[in-house]
């Protein structure tokens, strides 16, 4: 279901509609050779077509990509776009964090392998904490992140991330938020230490940078996650840091319940497609 927030910044106004997961879409994007084995298998839980039709992306855009990590949606987010203009707008280098510098080199390694799709990858960093996006300024027709937010609340970053997202796009361009949603309620302290967030506080971030929500979505809900885990989200899959421990437990609730919220800058479609 989806639900359309017509002129209403907070929750309870909406109407329903759905959304085709083909309008505009390249075809046979999901069924690439070029996409991971393992990644095709998340699909389900991720539901990557409907997810960005409900989003916009359309081919011919400008879209960045935030910390794409091992690249699972950039296998579909390259192609679905394909004559626009693509960011990968990856973590920063040479910060003296080993972690980001192992990632980055293996996701430039990931599009070496496969120039036919990825030459036109345009490689960019992304630091909230040091206040940086390397994205010309109101470039972009869509910012997508991707289960992210929540590393950005645990390096109390946060709201920079949401206010370089603004700048990065056109006026009347669309932020598109995924993220793992806690239960309404749940302390800063949890929310940081779990993994999950709430949705609430994910609308407030962006609303305080400026956005104006428009619409949610619950393409990505599970309501067999009951958001109470041992290791927080990373007990369920893919992560499964219990190991064999409860395995096939864990693996029959699937990945996370998730919040899919389309934000958008204020500002006309003349001003949005003027150069």
């Amino acid at each position: 279901m989806l639900v359309v927030l017509l002129g209403c910044i907070g929750f309870g106004i909406g109407i329903s509609s759905t959304v085709s997961a083909q309008e505009g879409v390249p075809q046979g994007v999901l069924q690439s050779a070029h996409r991971t084995p393992e990644f095709v298998l998340r699909d389900q839980y991720r539901h990557p077509l409907e997810t960005l039709a409900f989003f916009g992306v359309e081919p011919g855009m400008t879209v960045v990509e935030i910390w794409p990590g091992k690249g699972w949606y950039t296998e579909v987010l390259v192609p679905y776009v394909d004559d626009g203009v693509f960011y990968a707008a990856h973590f920063p280098t040479g910060v003296g964090v080993d972690y980001y510098d192992k990632n980055h080199t293996l996701f430039v390694k990931k599009l070496e392998v496969h120039p036919e799709i990825y030459s036109r990858v345009n490689m960019a960093s992304f630091d909230p904490k040091r206040n940086q996006l390397t994205v010309p300024e109101g470039s972009a027709d869509q910012v997508l992140t991707f289960r992210n937010v929540h590393n950005w609340l645990r390096s109390e970053s946060e709201a920079s991330a949401f206010e370089l997202f603004y700048k990065a796009l056109k006026p009347g361009g669309v932020l598109g938020v995924v993220e793992h949603r806690a239960l309404e309620g749940t302390d800063w302290e949890t929310m940081k230490t779990s993994g999950y967030m709430t949705e609430q506080y994910v609308v407030n971030l962006a609303q305080k940078a400026g956005f104006v929500l428009e619409a949610t979505s619950d393409i990505n809900s599970n309501p067999k996650d009951t958001k109470n885990h041992p290791k927080g989200v990373w007990t369920l899959p893919p992560t499964l840091r219990l190991k064999e421990q409860d395995r096939n437990k864990y693996l029959a609730i699937g990945e996370s319940d998730r919040m899919t919220l389309k934000f958008r800058k204020p500002g006309s479609l003349e001003s949005r497609n003027s150069p």
